[in-house]
């Protein structure tokens, strides 16, 4: 198959309630939609760099630049096999994996347009069939003003059905916090995400979660650091999950090897794409390590392939795949993505990533365009 044309979009995005982290607060997101076009069709993907390189060195405007300069002349023009040949192509490219990743995830669902099958067929999901018509799915709640509407948040997701209830930590609000979620709610799937807020110096605070029995505490320490992690993981009980520090097949197999997890969360953009996530998948399930899939506060497209990755065997655990409606007023993809009262989203059998594009919607949030090719 052959690529004749890339598009970029950048659309601006205002989210329903504010999502807070350790390293910041967010109100609207400017989100990066890749179009791969050739051969009569057309494939789409999202950049998930945030507007600044705080959970990684990305953000929107390098993505953009990376793409347009140099991720995109790689693959425009020449015969390729499948979309697998994107990651290789690209490789060369130092770190900028969103980036990277934005155009590859764009080519695999073009790919599976073009043969019309299901994106997660193409990319080998599926599974047991009692498990991955439906995947599971959990929520992301960011730090809130007060503890008060943190409870409140975490009863209406409960009640809407969702399986799992993530909550942002950070130094000064952890340990009192956890306990009052946990007061209140003593029989959920609860776990605690820190971004990189604490260092070893901490080990003995973040061993205080252990008496609230959590799912994981996830990336407690260097968004670059494997080897303080074990350190870490040694002298707690509740498993630690790595997010930012696992680019690629061969961290994982590091961290695992290190006994420095016992829980990956695969990101898409994190890792460059389909071709990656599915080798760290494979390393994980080979050692018996449970993975699920993170969230970057996606929009539609985005949000599609999580659901298409997320039907891989190994992914066991809730991820943080939700509903379009808790992030966006109107979603760019038609139908919005919905959960069902069993706090699931139904797969979806149309060709490539199984939505449709709102175009209208796109052409009205788009702030600026441009095309190579």
């Amino acid at each position: 198959m052959k690529l004749e044309r890339i598009t970029l979009r950048q659309i601006r995005m205002p989210l329903v309630d504010f999502f807070e982290t350790s390293f910041g607060r967010t109100t609207k997101r400017h989100i990066i939609l890749v179009e791969a076009q050739g051969e009569g069709a057309s494939g789409w993907g999202e950049v998930t760099a945030g507007e600044r390189p705080f959970y990684n060195e990305e953000w929107t405007g390098s993505a953009w630049m990376i793409l347009r300069d140099y991720a995109a002349p790689r693959v425009l023009g020449r015969e390729i096999e499948s979309a697998a040949d994107v990651y290789p192509l690209t490789v060369h490219i130092r770190g900028h994996n969103m980036a990277r990743g934005g155009l590859e995830t764009a080519v695999w669902d073009f790919e599976a347009r073009l043969d019309g099958v299901p994106l997660w067929k193409k990319i080998g999901g599926g599974g047991a069939p009692w498990a991955r018509r439906e995947i599971p799915c959990g929520v992301s709640i960011g730090i809130q003003d007060t503890v008060e509407q943190l409870l409140e948040k975490i009863e209406r997701e409960l009640a809407a059905g969702y399986q799992r209830i993530k909550i942002k930590i950070k130094p000064g609000w952890d340990v009192d916090v956890v306990r009052r979620v946990r007061e209140r709610f003593p029989g959920i799937k609860l776990m605690a995400d820190a971004n990189s807020a604490y260092t070893l110096a901490d080990a003995d605070r973040l061993r205080q979660l252990d008496d609230f029995y959590l799912m994981m505490i996830e990336q407690p320490l260097g968004h670059d650091d494997i080897i303080d992690h074990a350190e870490l993981q040694r002298k707690l009980q509740t498993p630690i999950c790595l997010d930012e520090c696992i680019r690629t097949a061969h961290h994982a197999e590091q961290a695992i090897r290190m006994g420095a997890c016992g829980i990956i969360n695969i990101k898409l953009g994190r890792v460059a794409g389909f071709s990656e996530a599915k080798r760290v998948h494979d390393v994980a399930q080979a050692a018996g390590i449970p993975v699920w899939c993170g969230g970057m506060l996606e929009a539609g497209v985005g949000r599609a392939h999580n659901v298409a990755l997320a039907t891989l065997p190994n992914f066991v655990l809730p991820g943080d795949v939700s509903a379009s409606r808790r992030y966006w007023e109107r979603d760019i993809i038609q139908p919005a993505v919905e959960i069902t009262p069993r706090g699931t989203i139904a797969i979806r059998d149309e060709p490539g990533f199984g939505y449709a594009l709102d175009h209208d919607y796109i052409r009205a949030i788009t702030v600026r365009e441009e095309s190579i090719g």
